[in-house]
């Protein structure tokens, strides 16, 4: 069985205290020679400058490709292009183009900036326009929750492929199935583009029940056991995670998947326990260009 593939998600840090946590994390996980990392916004762009700094930084200072997240929200199609503009000015050849979330959060209605891009196929047509850019996007196992059936779903994710994505990474799951059954649904839809799992790695239970809340991932019967009664213990709420990681990582792999894209919550030590499970292993010789 080969190696597997493997990419990060960062979110831009909001202290000097997060700041270290960040490039310490990029700096270990580096030695794991991920395919990319991602760089998140935050919902309705909250996050856009802190965002292009932390991109700029990873271009300048490590050997790590980035991928940076870009919206639709709170902005013209002039404004997103300019973006698009600077980032290939600095060297970034990625992007992952998402509708975005509403200004005022997730769950209230989405309604499209005048004057900017509408929807992410919308984006990454523009994108593809301004450069020759890796473009990713996002897909859901368990449907988006906007989407009325999965039907409608693949639709809107085809219209993505057709304006110029080039792989799709989901959101978190923890049944493999659910992936499974996903990849057969696109596949027979006539979508061809690498669909890569999206792994969670969120030791704090009480946090990942409110997101999986807001974007409709189901959380199994298994996973509230395994969590019960550990409010108060978060040493052993990270065994358990990284436990549950593996076992799905392992899972998947088993399945054929090669490739993996893990939310790091800028921590590193999931990942890397999870990773070394599949037998990725660091270079002490890559960890150090981030240092």
């Amino acid at each position: 069985m080969t190696t597997p593939i493997i990419s990060f998600e960062f979110f831009p840090p909001k202290s000097e205290a997060m700041e270290n946590t960040l490039w310490n994390s990029i700096s270990r996980l580096q030695a794991l020679a991920p395919d990319f990392v991602s760089v998140t916004y935050g919902a309705g762009g909250s996050t856009r400058d802190r965002t292009h700094r932390t991109v700029h930084r990873i271009v300048e200072e490590t050997s790590i490709k980035p991928a940076a997240h870009l919206t639709c929200v709170s902005a013209t199609r002039d404004e997103v292009d300019s973006v698009i503009q600077d980032y290939w000015n600095a060297g970034v050849r990625h992007i992952v183009a998402l509708r975005g979330d509403p200004p005022e959060g997730v769950g209230e209605t989405y309604v499209p900036h005048p004057g900017g891009y509408a929807n992410a196929a919308e984006l990454a047509a523009g994108i593809r326009k301004i450069g020759d850019f890796e473009i990713s996007v996002g897909c859901y196992p368990e449907k988006h929750p906007e989407s009325p059936d999965f039907d409608y779903d693949l639709d809107l994710l085809k219209a993505k492929i057709d304006a110029g994505a080039t792989r799709a990474i989901t959101q978190f799951f923890f049944e493999p199935d659910l992936y499974f059954r996903y990849l057969e649904r696109a596949r027979k839809a006539g979508i061809t583009i690498p669909i890569i799992p999206g792994i969670m790695l969120q030791p704090n239970f009480n946090g990942l029940k409110r997101i999986a809340g807001l974007c409709g991932a189901s959380l199994p019967d298994s996973l509230h056991a395994a969590y019960d009664g550990l409010d108060d213990d978060p040493e052993t709420r990270q065994l358990v995670t990284a436990h549950v990681a593996a076992k799905l990582c392992d899972a998947l792999h088993e399945g054929g998947v090669d490739r993996f894209h893990f939310y790091t919550l800028n921590r590193a030590e999931l990942s890397l326990s999870t990773c070394h499970l599949l037998g990725i292993k660091p270079s002490a010789t890559l960890a150090g260009e981030a240092a």
